[in-house]
């Protein structure tokens, strides 16, 4: 039995499927409280993670500022890059993947929304700790810490501006553009998981690199150094446990059957 449906024809006269529907997999109550599972815990975590952050930050760290108190202002850096990177990152690639009950060109505008209101916070939060390196007269882009935010940030900003054009702006020529799109989706969706992947390698590191000086200052006492150690820590393995479950998310068939799957988006 055919179990496949063809889609728009493209001219030229040669039919392309355009998407998929798999009766085969339709949906027992297991699959759904998979994905019921997954959508609670991966939004538990990655709201979870930037509140513990703030946390550590307004508690222990001494809360924000700007550039009248250098020290302070370097705290905007880790909230507004687990903001940007994770959180926000996160719940866009999560939503993309996960999302089949309204149109495609919605999903993807929340895509890009959710993308587009990362870049203020990815940008904020590097003006905060180049300035704070600046006023404190510390060398920048000096750590391997750095040095993956910076090939992080270049990643993130190729994405977009890739996901922009041959996702959006190709659409105005939907059928003369669409073996180019189609070619650039197993592109795209590999290079955004990885940019994930290397900006929760990139917080972790940044963890570590924190603690390593934390460790050193001598106006902490036993007490305050080892809670520190303790939300640090739980701050990283939060971030692990995000990159496991947003790469399980993205590598599962998570669309129910009577939802069509654009065949192309399939990695």
């Amino acid at each position: 039995m055919r179990d496949r449906h063809l889609g728009k024809m493209p001219r030229g006269g040669t039919t392309t499927a355009r998407y998929e529907e798999d009766p085969d997999n339709a949906w027992n109550c297991c699959s759904w409280c998979e994905y019921l599972l997954i959508v609670i815990l991966s939004t538990i975590l990655l709201v979870g993670v930037l509140i513990l952050t703030l946390f550590w930050v307004m508690f222990y760290r001494g809360g924000f500022a700007w550039s009248e108190r250098p020290l302070q202002q370097f705290n905007l850096h880790p909230i507004l890059m687990v903001a940007g990177f994770v959180t926000l990152s996160g719940f866009s690639i999560l939503i993309y993947r996960l999302c089949r009950c309204v149109k495609h060109i919605y999903v993807k505008l929340i895509h890009m929304f959710f993308h587009a209101v990362a870049i203020p916070c990815i940008a904020l939060g590097f003006l905060s700790v180049f300035d704070s390196h600046n006023a404190l007269q510390k060398i920048n882009f000096y750590s391997l810490h750095s040095w993956l935010g910076f090939v992080t940030m270049g990643m993130f900003v190729l994405q977009f501006v890739i996901g922009f054009f041959s996702f959006l702006v190709m659409l105005c020529c939907e059928n003369k553009t669409y073996s180019c799109r189609s070619a650039m989706v197993p592109i795209h969706a590999s290079m955004g998981l990885a940019n994930f992947w290397l900006a929760i390698a990139t917080s972790v590191t940044g963890i570590i690199e924190k603690e390593r000086e934390t460790a050193k200052d001598p106006s902490l006492s036993e007490e305050n150094r080892l809670i520190e150690h303790y939300i640090t820590s739980a701050m990283g393995l939060t971030l692990i446990v995000i990159g496991i479950i947003v790469t399980f998310a993205v590598r599962r068939t998570n669309a129910p059957a009577s939802a069509k799957v654009y065949v192309t988006e399939r990695i």
